[in-house]
């Protein structure tokens, strides 16, 4: 019963297929709920020891290392306001249940590098700066690049976009 009502917590109207940021995605019970809630639900689905889908602010908060959700939606957001401006850059909001969406620099896929995977920026809970960079690539996918928060975003821009 607790899969159930944890697979329906996650679940986003399908109009959110549409999102151009991941704001437009926050729409599930996870990101309405009393925080509270949200926190013992997913402590309680994470004692089966069974990996369970969610986004990666509602793992670092249950791991103490996140003061809060709207500290991860801040993050996010911050991270939509500077590539959203920039060309070049595309928001994925489809991806598997409970994740937040990631950020796709088209021009590196298929460019001149002849990559098939273009760079991709998304958020984890691996390291608390939050942002994780998969570089262009082609075949196996390499390690990823920890950027430390948007600002660190912001100051290797530059070097991520060179890749084409």
């Amino acid at each position: 019963m607790d899969a159930l009502q944890w697979s329906q917590a996650l679940e986003l109207p399908r109009d959110a297929i549409s999102a151009t940021t991941p704001a437009g995605i926050r729409r599930a019970w996870i990101h309405r709920a009393p925080e509270a809630e949200v926190l013992a639900l997913f402590r309680t689905m994470s004692e089966r020891n069974e990996p369970i889908p969610a986004p990666w602010w509602l793992r670092a908060l249950a791991e103490g290392s996140l003061e809060s959700r709207a500290a991860g939606f801040r993050i996010e957001d911050r991270m939509a306001h500077l590539l959203s401006r920039r060309p070049g850059w595309e928001f994925v909001p489809w991806v598997a249940d409970g994740d937040s969406g990631y950020w796709e620099f088209m021009p590196s896929e298929r460019g001149r590098s002849g990559h098939h995977i273009p760079t991709t920026i998304l958020n984890t809970s691996r390291h608390t700066g939050w942002i994780d960079v998969l570089p262009a690539h082609t075949g196996s996918t390499p390690e990823p690049i920890a950027v430390a928060g948007p600002a660190g975003l912001r100051s290797r821009l530059g070097e991520f976009e060179a890749v084409r």
